[in-house]
This record gives C-alpha cells, sequence and structure tokens, in this order.
C-alpha cells in the first residue's frame, strides 16, 4: 500500500476528526515502527486506528497503586479489557487460564511469567478459533509510567466512545517449532496504574490449527507512545526497550461457535474460497494468481538465511511475484459494515464486536479506489456493480 493510499484512508475513516498535521504525523511514526518491525501488513481500518493512537484522545484513567495490589489482575485480563478491544466479545467459558493471581498478587505458576530489562511480561490467558490465536498478558515494569500512553479508536468511528491503550511488541512467533513468523500486531488493553498494562494480542496462524498445539513467542522488544511527546522527532514507541522475553504457551482449539461456509466462486482473477465466522471475527478467505500459499517454508527458510529481517512482501518482490491482496468490504444483514482490521493476500479479517451474523454481504474489489467509496457510502454505494464478486453469505 502506498503512501498516498494510506493518507487516503486516514482522511476518509476519521474525517473530520483527523487533519493533515497528524496525518503527516502518522508517516514520521511509519518509519519508527517499521524500524522494530512493527508495520507489516496492516490492515485499512486498522491503520487509522494506528494514526488515532499516535494523537491520544485524551488522560488514560487508572486506579491507585495501592488498591490495584489488592485486586487480582491476572488471571482475569479478558474480563477488563474485552469490552473495549478491537475483537471484543464475551471470552468467558472459551478461553483457557493460564495463570491465577490471589489477592497478595502471587501467582500459582512461574511457568508463563519471563523478565528482562526490568519489564515483566506474564501471559494469562489464551483462546483459539483455529484461525487465530488471542492471548492476554500482564506487563509490569517498576521504572515505567504506563499513565501517559495515549489510547485508539477501536470502534468505526470516535461516535462509537471505543477505545484502547496500545502497547508495541516486537519479534517472532511459531507454532510447534515451525518456521517463524513476525509478530505485527499490539497489545490493546488498559492502564491499571503507572507500572501496570494490561491487554490482549491476537496472532494470526498461517495455517488451519486443529487439536492443541505451543505457541511459541520470541519477544525481542516492548514499547509504548507517551503522549507528552507527540511532537518530537521520536514518536512512535518513544519509550522501547530491547530486550529477551520468551514464552512457550499451550492452547487448545475451541470449534464452539466457530463455522466455515465453503463458497468457491471465481470472477476474474478472484477467487472466494470460504467464510469463516467465530465469536470474535469473521475471515473471508479469496486468492488471486501468486498468492503468499506459494511461498514454501523451505523457500522463505532460504530467503530469510540472506537477510532475516525480510518481510513476505519483501519476498514477493525479490522472486517476481504478485502480493496484492484484494481489496474485501463486509456488512451484516443490517447492513453494518464490519470493522475491516487486517487484509492481506488471501485473507480479510474483520472484527465482529458484538454485532449479529445471521447473512454476511461480500464485496471484493480489485480497484481500491472502488473499496474507498463503499467503506464511504455504505452497502448500497453506487460503485456496487463494479465489484468483481458481490456474494451473500446465510450463516444461520
Amino acid at each position: 500500500m502506498t503512501d498516498e493510499k494510506l493518507d487516503q484512508i486516514l482522511k476518509q475513516a476519521l474525517a473530520p476528526e483527523i487533519d493533515d498535521r497528524e496525518i503527516w504525523v502518522h508517516e514520521r511514526r511509519k518509519g519508527k515502527m517499521r524500524k522494530y518491525g512493527i508495520i507489516g501488513k496492516i490492515g485499512k481500518a486498522a491503520a487509522a486506528a494506528v494514526a488515532v493512537a499516535v494523537i491520544g484522545i485524551g488522560v488514560l484513567g487508572y486506579v491507585n497503586p495501592a488498591l490495584a495490589a489488592k485486586i487480582p489482575v491476572i488471571g482475569k485480563i479478558f474480563e477488563k479489557v474485552e469490552d473495549d478491544i478491537t475483537y471484543s466479545g464475551d471470552y468467558a467459558n472459551k478461553e483457557t487460564v493460564l495463570t491465577n493471581e490471589d489477592h497478595a498478587g502471587n501467582l500459582d505458576t512461574s511457568d508463563y511469567s519471563v523478565s528482562d530489562k526490568g519489564i515483566t511480561l506474564t501471559a494469562s490467558e489464551i483462546y483459539c478459533d483455529g484461525y487465530s490465536i488471542f492471548f492476554t498478558v500482564n506487563i509490569e515494569a517498576k521504572e515505567a509510567d504506563f499513565t501517559h500512553i495515549p489510547e485508539h479508536y477501536t470502534g468505526m468511528s470516535a461516535a462509537d466512545n471505543r477505545t484502547a491503550a496500545g502497547f508495541y511488541i516486537g519479534g517472532t512467533w511459531n507454532i510447534d517449532g515451525n518456521s517463524p513468523e513476525w509478530l505485527e500486531n499490539t497489545f490493546e488493553g488498559k492502564v491499571i496504574d503507572s507500572h501496570t498494562f494490561v491487554g490482549m494480542l491476537k496472532v494470526n496462524l498461517t495455517e488451519k490449527a486443529v487439536g492443541s498445539g505451543r505457541l511459541n513467542l520470541n519477544i525481542n522488544g516492548l514499547g509504548y507512545d507517551d503522549d507528552r511527546m507527540l511532537d518530537s522527532e521520536e514518536i512512535s514507541a518513544s519509550h522501547w526497550t530491547e530486550g529477551n522475553w520468551n514464552l512457550v504457551l499451550p492452547f487448545e482449539v475451541n470449534e464452539t461457535d466457530v463455522k466455515t461456509i465453503e463458497v468457491g466462486e471465481k470472477k476474474g482473477n478472484i477467487t472466494l474460497e470460504n467464510v469463516v465466522v467465530s465469536p470474535y471475527q469473521v475471515i473471508v478467505h479469496a486468492t488471486t494468481p501468486g498468492e503468499r500459499r506459494e511461498l514454501t517454508d523451505d523457500r522463505r527458510e532460504k530467503l530469510l538465511s540472506k537477510d532475516p529481517n525480510m518481510t513476505d512482501a519483501e519476498m514477493f518482490e525479490l522472486l517476481g511475484w504478485s502480493y496484492e491482496p484484494c481489496h474485501t468490504i463486509c456488512f451484516n444483514q443490517d447492513g453494518e459494515m464490519l470493522y475491516s482490521d487486517m487484509e492481506m493476500a488471501g485473507r480479510a479479517g474483520f472484527a465482529v464486536q458484538g454485532k449479529e451474523i445471521k447473512t454476511l454481504y461480500i464485496f471484493i474489489f480489485d480497484n481500491f479506489d472502488d473499496w474507498t467509496q463503499m467503506e464511504s457510502e455504505g452497502m448500497n454505494s453506487s460503485v456496487v456493480d463494479k465489484a468483481i464478486i458481490a456474494k451473500e453469505i446465510h450463516v444461520e
């Protein structure tokens, strides 16, 4: 995606809340994020939310540190953040609790807690729908002041009044020792006190998981923005710490309320393979010639041996392959547009955010400008006939 296209998204997604200066701030910030490997294949709506994260929308509310010490947090993080994060919803009875905390702040296990450079990261809960892993963490740093982390919008617009604080993460992940993938998202959550942040991270699996497995996290950096430094040159992850926080998290695929609707419709160069509906996300699998599935693990490993920081997009460019994703937009039976969080080659992700999903209306464009016009005008947009694929999917 070009910078010009990203600017267009930002202006349309948040106008009039976001002005040219704020977009300029975001442009400076993108370079810093790429340096740390934070920006990868980021989605359109997510890009808008990132921009707001830089700007900040007010002072964070947090509880008294002494009071926080008496209230167990770890083991109940989903409960604290599930209403405000992008992939919101009721996680009760779906997650697996990894670590519990008593009223004295003691943990019942140390298997999922690691410390380095004065920062302790403790994994709390985990959930997997087979396509993504959602897990929560408690981040604690005695020398930090998290109260200046700005919040960002996690709803479709500012009117939704949904915001969360963000915490950056750098490094790689893999499942059961397979080829590593870059960590691309950020923790979304809340500041508990000046030294404590709780949040959730979503990891999109490259292949569907079945049964159980182990998520290996090799974290080499943690950081956060500071609303007191928005006018400085170093505005992205202005508090960034490099270190080693390695965790192995067991997970069990929970297929409750997860549906896969096979489609197999091909028009032009685009094939709508299937649609997955889980409690927290909708995934549209659509492929075009030269997609990511042709990049085998062996080929990726060879390329990474030459340059360990090479992204998949850079690998495709080196190989002369196309890596341009489709431009997908999704509505439910009430005409409500689903929050588009990430689109990469072969896969478009949407957050359910508590919306009822009985029927889905999916539109796939090969022209970015048409996508942005429908995003602005809604399901009855004047460009509806320009969609390469327009499909009605009955979920119930």
